[in-house]
């Protein structure tokens, strides 16, 4: 499983021209699941985005985490993220997850940060969606867990 966590001022989500989530300073969470992915990789990935420190202290270093400041998140899936782009000129997606073991580990992922008392916005699965943010830095990290 592999989350792209990207440091927002603030972040929004689209469907069709209508924005469905919106958020102030916090997280930017692009989710991909892959075919071997679980719920143990799902709530290991969630802890380490929720804990993980980017956000800057008062000396200027990043050793805040987006509870500490009180930030929020925003997770949309993005299947593209578990696309094999080693050879060939056109991404492969054989190794992510079928659609329903997706949506189920997306939820998972998303329920296991809202325990950690984190505002959570979130996208629409499998939709068309059109993200707005300003990536505050820029600081953009690709989390990944190991399959469990």
């Amino acid at each position: 499983m592999k989350a792209l966590i990207q440091r927002v001022r603030h972040a929004s989500v689209s469907v069709a021209g209508e924005q469905i989530a919106q958020i102030e300073q916090g997280l930017l969470v692009l989710l991909g699941v892959e075919q071997a992915d679980t719920e143990l990789s799902a709530a290991l990935l969630a802890d380490k985005v929720c804990k993980y420190r980017i956000f800057s202290d008062d000396n200027g270093k990043m050793n805040l985490n987006v509870q500490q400041i009180k930030g929020q998140l925003l997770v949309v899936s993005q299947f593209t993220l578990a696309a094999d782009t080693n050879s060939g000129l056109r991404p492969s997606f054989s190794q992510a997850a079928a659609p329903a073991q997706a949506e189920l580990l997306y939820r998972h992922f998303v329920e296991r940060c809202e325990a950690h008392q984190l505002q959570v916005a979130t996208g629409r699965f499998a939709a068309d969606m059109q993200v707005a943010l300003v990536n505050d830095g820029p600081v953009t990290f690709l989390l990944q867990t190991d399959n469990h």
